[in-house]
């Protein structure tokens, strides 16, 4: 293989993670958590794919919401690695985020090889990744769709699954090593067929990994769901660019059928046929790598603890932890102290809002506790006491009748939008750090110990013009003190 083969890592960050509650919520999915380690979980999927031999690697593409565009923009500016975020209006499954991935990577006439990864899964052996994926690069190269299918230890029914069939051989007609054509994509079995799977020996979990040509997913997409790609289209001729950020066309999009990667292409591929027109092109050949790298799609606690460093007692502890004559516990801790005695297959999740008590066995359930703090209107089930923006962070410390206090760090260069209130007034001091504070027709700095008073409806704005972080105490007072009382007149961030 020559080094000119491009390779374009495509990470789709969708995902909201409602099981990993209560560190994943939806305004800050378990992708942009570090669960395992420092990196968060899309760092480590984008830094999995550094120093692959032979391969040319493109800057990341990430598709993500609108919502966490700055935050994803940020983790990948800490890693060095500036890349295209493709911004999704709305959430329409993976089919049309990697059709949108296929435009954005065909542009100047290219047609690299998309790596498609998922932003929230873990793998633990970057070496045996890196092999297989450097063989599906070849495969992909000569116009195959390569996925790879987990080689399974268990009769698991939370995956889906991949029947491998014969083996393949390339255009040389040289069998390929480990190589299957796939035969069968299905979806989640009951236990019974999940044993029959296991006990079969061809049948592969379902990763969401996938490598293909860009104009091979298109074309696909044109055979199977062409109007998944002509809405797509649509909506990328309606788009723009701002910075790193790529933009389609909102209502275009939203008019787009939601559709899985699994659904629209593959299960075709795999039963050889698809409804198409008498012009469409012919489907490509699907390819079936077994992959066994420590994979786990981390999709509720149990999964977590299986994958995380134990003690001898099979326990896992990450932060303020003390555990006595426990076994094969998981507890984790953000801040305040969890000291668990006697217990045994439980998990324990303490953040600064919420705690998390389930046993092991019941850990898929945890959504159903999301979803009864939606339906009640609170707040836990949608966002964490502490609130990432383009400009650094708050936490809301305290909150009563008529008050609450913020701690708000700006990082260096940070600007909040000019804005005002209807509802509320705030006082500020600095604790540390310089701020620029507009406040109606005066403009003024405030260092350390100093404070000021913004009146209710003055028009107002919080800047950063040092080269250290920024932090303040907000303490607001009012008849109203909601998030949507804000009423933008400038925004560097678009907002």
């Amino acid at each position: 293989m020559t080094p000119t083969l491009l390779i374009q890592p495509v990470v789709l960050s969708g995902g909201s993670g409602t099981r990993l509650w209560p560190l994943s919520r939806e305004k800050y999915p378990k992708q942009l958590l570090p669960l395992m380690g420092t990196d968060s979980l899309l760092q480590a999927t984008v830094r999995r794919v550094e120093g692959i031999a032979n391969l040319d690697m493109a800057p990341p593409m990430v598709v993500c919401n609108e919502e966490y565009r700055f935050v994803i923009a940020e983790q990948l500016r800490l890693l060095g690695k500036p890349g295209t975020i493709v911004l999704e209006p709305c959430g329409r499954n993976t089919a049309p985020a990697l059709t949108l991935s296929a435009l954005a990577a065909i542009k100047n006439d290219a047609d690299p090889v998309l790596l498609v990864m998922p932003a929230d899964h873990v793998i633990t052996d970057i070496a045996a990744f890196q092999s297989v994926v450097s063989q599906g690069a070849r495969l992909a190269f000569d116009g195959a769709v390569v996925t790879f299918g987990i080689t399974p230890d268990a009769p698991e029914t939370g995956y889906g699954y991949i029947q491998s069939g014969a083996a393949y051989a390339g255009p040389s007609g040289t069998l390929e090593a480990n190589a299957r054509l796939m035969a069968r994509f299905v979806e989640k079995p009951d236990l019974a067929t999940a044993q029959g799977y296991l006990a079969a020996g061809s049948y592969l979990w379902n990763s969401g990994l996938f490598m293909l040509r860009a104009s091979v997913w298109l074309s696909a997409m044109k055979a199977c769901r062409p109007d998944i790609l002509a809405a797509c289209e649509n909506a990328w001729r309606q788009g723009s660019t701002d910075g790193e950020f790529v933009r389609v066309g909102k209502e275009a999009f939203a008019q787009c059928p939601s559709d899985s990667i699994d659904y629209a292409v593959m299960e075709r591929i795999a039963a050889g046929s698809a409804k198409s027109d008498v012009d469409a092109p012919v489907l490509p050949i699907g390819v079936v790598l077994p992959l066994s790298a420590g994979w786990s799609d981390v999709g509720a606690w149990d999964a977590l603890w299986q994958v995380l460093p134990k003690d001898a007692s099979g326990n896992v502890s990450q932060g303020d932890v003390l555990l006595q004559d426990c076994e094969n516990t998981l507890a984790l801790s953000e801040g305040r102290l969890i000291a668990c005695v006697g217990v045994s297959d439980l998990v324990v999740v303490e953040t600064a809002d919420a705690i998390l008590v389930a046993h092991k066995d019941k850990t898929q359930d945890v959504k159903k506790i999301v979803d009864r703090l939606k339906q009640q209107g609170r707040s836990e089930g949608i966002i964490h006491r502490k609130v990432f923006r383009p400009w650094g962070w708050y936490d809301g410390v305290d909150a009563g009748d008529r008050f609450q206090v913020k701690r708000i760090v700006v990082k260096p260069g940070g600007t909040l939008s000019l804005q005002m209130h209807h509802h509320r007034a705030e006082h500020w001091i600095v604790v540390s750090g310089t701020a620029r504070v507009t406040c109606g027709e005066k403009a003024f700095l405030l260092s350390e110990n100093q404070s000021t008073f913004i009146p209710l409806g003055t028009t107002h704005r919080l800047e950063n013009p040092g080269r250290v972080a920024l932090e303040m105490i907000e303490v607001q007072s009012g008849s109203y003190l909601g998030e949507d009382d804000i009423v933008r007149f400038e925004d560097v961030y678009g907002r």
